[in-house]
């Protein structure tokens, strides 16, 4: 074994050979928004970005779900897996099995297997101090889509987050290995601080987070404040060991540890390669990919106000 639970990182990840290790993960959830189509498609972009996450590229995959046939229509579950075959053939995995059982809420995820060159991998153990931390994608899918069961927002609201949960990141993989990242890791259900947080103990190192210069979605800090927060949003708050600076209120602080689905990928970086990175991952595309902060030897977080330099 290579990577197991210890670091808490994104994938398990075993040696076959002196140039070939395996990638494994699953993951799977309840709808997140009202099409199924598109529910099926953000679950299967989500899936495969522990892959990505560790630097490798899927190879196939199994679908799970658990399904209550006695009140929705298997035709409803075919969409969903339709949305999720689309993701899949667009990553290169074509999914080949599953396991359903009768539920009565229902699930959808997938166990993805991919591949990696064993001295290419990307975890989250091998940040250094000095390195700079680059975010790929907004924060604020968890606040949103909670604003939406709630009537707080439309569909129409949630275009941008959707685009964003259906966007793989197999590109910003590529172009963190390719401009020498040390460590990286996917931002999803434990948010960016819980993320980093695992990244951090793994690595041995500390943080300092600017919050000005986080992405975060339109709409997200003011749909936060009528009270669209998410209970896993919640409890990552609870659990953030964090400094935060005192003229951070709780609604930025509930944006930081907010639970993501299908977020973006929290790559460590050398301070010398962060421009050419950052300009790779805006010509990609990736517009919304900032710089937000670097490590430290010292442990701990801190999350300031103010810009980075």
């Amino acid at each position: 074994m290579l990577v197991d639970a210890a670091t808490r990182d994104d994938a398990a990840v075993f040696r076959l050979g002196p140039d070939r290790a395996l990638i494994a993960t699953v993951d799977f959830f309840t709808p997140i928004v009202d099409d199924p189509g598109v529910w099926g498609a953000i679950a299967a972009a989500n899936a495969l970005s522990d892959v990505y996450a560790m630097g490798g590229r899927p190879l196939f995959c199994l679908n799970l779900v658990g399904w209550p046939r006695e009140t929705l229509p298997l035709e409803l579950l075919g969409e969903v897996l339709a949305g999720a075959g689309a993701v899949m053939a667009r990553a290169g995995c074509p999914m080949v099995g599953g396991h359903s059982v009768d539920d009565p809420e229902p699930k959808v995820g997938f166990a993805v297997i991919g591949e990696a060159h064993p001295d290419r991998l990307l975890t989250n153990a091998g940040a250094r101090a000095g390195d700079r931390l680059v975010l790929t994608k907004p924060l604020g899918t968890g606040i949103l889509t909670t604003a939406l069961k709630q009537d707080l927002l439309g569909a129409e609201d949630l275009r941008q987050a959707v685009a964003s949960m259906c966007t793989l990141n197999d590109v910003a993989a590529r172009l963190a290995l390719e401009h020498g990242a040390t460590a990286a890791t996917d931002v999803t259900g434990f948010g960016l601080i819980g993320h980093l947080r695992n990244m951090l103990h793994a690595s041995g190192v500390g943080a300092d987070l600017v919050f000005t210069s986080l992405p975060v979605f339109d709409r997200v800090r003011e749909v936060a404040a009528l009270g669209a927060v998410p209970g896993g949003t919640r409890r990552n708050l609870e659990a953030a060991e964090v400094e935060w600076a005192p003229e951070l209120s709780e609604v930025d602080r509930l944006v930081c540890t907010d639970a993501q689905t299908s977020g973006g990928l929290l790559v460590a970086v050398p301070q010398a390669r962060l421009r050419g990175f950052l300009n790779a991952l805006h010509a990609a595309g990736l517009e919304a990919a900032r710089h937000i902060g670097q490590l430290r030897s010292a442990g701990g977080m801190r999350v300031e106000r103010g810009a980075t330099a």
